[in-house]
């Protein structure tokens, strides 16, 4: 062998094409280009290691170009921003501080240490995660020491007795943190955050407005699932992520009543458009020729044809009146022959628009 080495120059994975340098990735592809997993990649955006932007498209959030840049010129990437978005559970933690599980435990019920994550195992316990940089920085930190290696204070032991656990409420304080953070350019998004903690039945007795309530839950983080629907793991689940202590109920109801003040003032909430229906005027004809309202004329129409015969019979009738003998005798005789036989006309069938009516109509039928 020559000994040379022979080295081959790394790509960049991205090449981004013409008129596309600014286009933002999506999280899966910002995880991808960071070397981290997508739970990673989710943890460092919420501690806020990595700066996101709102997809103008609705798509979720998304990760500048520039941004992944300035992340990949840190110092010892990627391992250093994987260091500082690792989590450790009970055991790794205690280890970390090094005291027992069971000490670590006690710790964390009183709030001592905020979990940053939690999961449901398969025999639905829960187990929270925490940040193992903030573990760590407890256990160095010198007025920490006697919780370590001295006995609890009287007081600590009497909140323990009594049953305290403020793991899931300190996870609760530290998710809102996190959604405020990603919606400060929206005051409904804002609001929304804030809702997200409590039960759909407060939200509702805050917020009269439908329109209100039904954009609130448009804008609503949806928390990860845990278990089918309806099953016990949701329902536990359910239990940590919604407030359940009354002096915290009563916090994120005025926060939430302001918020949505504030996000009213700054945008009402969008209502649909209203229905334009065009429909034609209704008219309401008025005949001239009989002066009633109604009624529109129409030479074809029966009504006519018996108001025509009934006139007819009238001014017949009444020429009648003034006729003498000899016309009584011609009428006679014309009514004699009008009883025989006749070829029937076409426009005497049935239904025909010429056809009599009133007392000569009945005497041609009867003929025909």
């Amino acid at each position: 062998m020559s000994g040379d080495t022979i080295t081959h120059e790394v790509q960049p994975t991205i090449v981004p094409a013409a008129g596309k340098r600014d286009t933002p990735f999506t999280a899966s592809r910002a995880a991808r280009e960071l070397g981290l997993k997508r739970s990673e990649f989710d943890l460092s955006v919420s501690l806020g290691r990595i700066r996101t932007l709102p997809d103008e498209g609705g798509g979720g959030r998304r990760v500048a170009r520039a941004e992944i840049e300035r992340l990949r010129t840190q110092e010892g990437f990627p391992e250093s921003l994987r260091e500082r978005v690792m989590t450790v559970g009970t055991s790794d933690a205690a280890r970390i501080m090094e005291v027992s599980a069971a000490r670590f435990t006690r710790l964390a019920r009183l709030g001592l240490l905020v979990p940053v994550a939690f999961y449901l195992n398969r025999y639905r316990a829960v187990v929270w995660l925490y940040p193992a940089g903030e573990v760590r920085d407890f256990a160095a930190g010198p007025e920490n020491a006697s919780l370590l290696k001295r006995p609890l204070p009287e007081g600590l032991r009497d909140q323990l007795d009594a049953g305290v656990d403020l793991r899931p409420r300190n996870w609760r304080g530290r998710q809102l943190g996190f959604l405020l953070r990603q919606a400060a350019d929206d005051p409904w998004e804002q609001a929304a955050a804030v809702a997200s903690l409590l039960d759909p039945l407060q939200v509702s007795e805050i917020v009269g407005d439908p329109y209100g309530r039904a954009h609130l839950n448009r804008l609503r983080p949806r928390p990860s699932a845990h278990g089918a629907p309806g099953s016990p793991a949701a329902h536990l689940a359910e239990r940590i992520t919604t407030a359940q202590d009354p002096d915290e109920i009563d916090w994120l109801r005025a926060d939430l009543a302001r918020a949505v003040e504030e996000a009213r003032t700054h945008r009402p909430a969008p209502r649909p458009a209203p229905r334009h229906t065009q429909r034609p005027p209704v008219h309401a004809p008025h005949s001239q020729a009989t002066g009633t309202a109604g009624q529109e004329e129409h030479p074809e129409r029966p009504d006519r044809l018996s108001r025509h015969g009934r006139q007819n019979h009238h001014d017949h009738q009444g020429r009648h009146d003034h006729q003498g003998p000899d016309d009584h005798q011609r009428r006679h005789d014309r009514l004699r022959r009008s009883e025989r036989p006749a070829p029937p006309d076409p426009a005497w069938r049935p239904g025909h628009p010429d056809r009599p009516h009133g007392l000569l109509g009945r005497l041609f039928r009867r003929g025909a």
